[in-house]
């Protein structure tokens, strides 16, 4: 990790300036800014994980290898291989890896194989801290079942209950959602969670982290007849050991990674601030590098995304934001604006720090401080996916 400041505005005064501030009721910072900037690290060498078989060479049903020879995949990543036969013989498991490592696969693949089998009939329940997690694991079992006749519904908050009731009409293979809208349809008796046998948890620690806790804890209580519980994550707090020990019996651990918060595979460096410098004019000196073709950049709270994007906007550069103010179709084209490249810049808050898989981010760009290390971890781990390098900044006042 590296520390710099930059120059003050100048060539004509600053632009666009304004108070930088925080926001009023901005939850302040937990992070020891020496946590950051104590140790400067080497640019690491991206490290790839090279299987030593192909899907074709898996225990997997011809249908199944189709549709993934379709979707371009030919060799597993480190967690879908070394998952694959213990979820296919349906034991327990808690499955850690970095994000962008391939963790939907590894546990939607063998599922649909059992699916596909025929030999034993079961209902999937899959839980995601948030709607744009949910939705992707939604989009992923459909793209690899097309055709297949198996079924998948999601449900999300901010969309309408009225049609979630009418999709509930028809019981579907596997349901994603988040835990509100879940306990939602729950209370309106739309929803039996005793109906299901296997329950898998993706990005189960941000879910706890996040406020799920009483959530997760009902629904779970509620499914008497679970036979398999998944717990999938980049990090492992074990302050929630004890909610891990009563969800999984006998369990695998499967750990690709160690599941300590950390950012190693991030080139990070840190941007400070002084007094009287602009800081937005900081910001768009980064962007304005050709090198930043597809940023994220994150603020605390929701006035400020919009505050930063109305800028960025106004000065010229293609973006847009996302956060808990945005009906979920505003943000679902937003992420797909940025996803395929029309946009060069998402402005968010940590909800889009929260398992989203985006390819190719170039960097992140830190304007505020985040509430905690984990969610920093959460944020910079965007960028440098699948065992590449990735490029993180963040401003400090």
């Amino acid at each position: 990790m590296t520390t710099r400041s930059r120059r003050p505005a100048g060539n004509g005064g600053p632009r666009n300036k304004r108070p930088q501030g925080p926001a009023k009721g901005k939850k302040k910072s937990s992070i020891n800014v020496n946590q950051l900037t104590q140790k400067a690290t080497e640019k690491p060498e991206p490290t790839v994980y090279k299987a030593e078989r192909t899907f074709n060479d898996m225990p997997l049903d011809g249908r199944l290898l189709k549709s993934i020879a379709k979707k371009g995949f030919s060799e597993p990543t480190e967690i879908q291989d070394k998952t694959l036969e213990y979820l296919l013989k349906g034991r327990d498991l808690m499955g850690v890896a970095q994000t962008g490592t391939g963790k939907t696969g590894a546990f939607l693949i063998p599922l649909i194989n059992r699916m596909l089998s025929g030999r034993e009939k079961f209902r999937v329940l899959v839980l995601a801290p948030t709607r744009e997690l949910a939705v992707q694991i939604d989009e992923e079992f459909k793209s690899l079942t097309s055709g297949l006749k198996l079924y998948s519904d999601c449900f999300i908050g901010g969309t309408s209950i009225n049609r979630d009731l009418k999709k509930l009409g028809r019981k579907s293979h596997v349901v994603i959602g988040t835990p509100g809208r879940l306990l939602d349809l729950f209370q309106r008796k739309a929803i039996k969670f005793s109906e299901f046998d296997i329950l898998i948890l993706d990005e189960f620690d941000r879910m706890l982290d996040m406020g799920f806790n009483r959530d997760v804890h009902r629904i779970t209580d509620a499914m008497q007849r679970r036979k398999q519980t998944l717990l999938f994550s980049a990090t492992v707090d074990r302050k929630q050991q004890g909610f891990i020990d009563k969800l999984l019996t006998n369990p695998v651990e499967v750990k690709v990674s160690n599941g300590e918060a950390t950012g190693k595979h991030i080139d990070q460096e840190i941007i400070k601030v002084a007094e009287g410098q602009d800081k937005f004019r900081m910001l768009t000196d980064l962007l304005e590098q050709p090198e930043f073709s597809k940023v994220l950049v994150f603020a605390e709270t929701k006035r400020w995304v919009s505050k930063v994007h109305k800028k960025l906007a106004k000065s010229g550069f293609s973006s847009d934001e996302i956060h808990g103010n945005k009906s979920q179709n505003y943000r679902q084209n937003a992420l797909k604006k940025f996803s395929s490249g029309k946009i060069q810049i998402l402005v968010a808050t940590d909800v889009a720090a929260r398992g989203l898989d985006v390819s190719d981010v170039t960097h992140v760009i830190n304007y505020q401080l985040p509430a905690s290390i984990d969610s920093y971890i959460h944020r910079i781990g965007r960028t440098g996916r699948a065992g590449k390098n990735g490029k993180a900044f963040t401003f400090i006042n």
